[in-house]
């Protein structure tokens, strides 16, 4: 038998692995948990209870509560063509696109 002043501790091993396997299993439920409830890792261009506008000839937009027409000088976005997150594909669109006092979609000029 050979004596040695090292200790073998096994339960110090198995505390590590638990620790990862805890926040392993805490960020899968997280994303299921995210997947699940239609919740989206973007921010939404208007809160609950609100839809967004953009400003008539510009690149602007506001939000304004359900049920409420847009204040002057705004208008609805095109059916179809309304951003819902921050850089999705109609928030980018609209960045460099506008709608013109007679309700065309129209390039912004740069600078403008």
């Amino acid at each position: 038998m050979r004596i040695s002043n090292r200790v073998h501790h096994p339960s110090a091993a198995r505390a590590g692995r638990s620790a990862r396997s805890a926040r392993g299993l805490l960020l899968v439920c997280a994303v299921g948990a995210a997947v699940l409830t239609g919740c989206s890792m973007e921010d939404a261009i208007c809160g609950g209870g609100e839809y967004p506008v953009m400003t008539v000839g510009g690149t602007g937009g506001a939000c304004v509560p359900n049920g409420e027409e847009p204040p002057k000088g705004y208008t609805r976005y095109p059916e179809g063509k309304v951003p819902e997150h921050v850089g999705d594909k109609w928030d980018t669109y609209w960045q460099t696109h506008t709608v013109d006092e007679n309700g065309e979609i129209v390039e912004v000029p740069q600078g403008g």
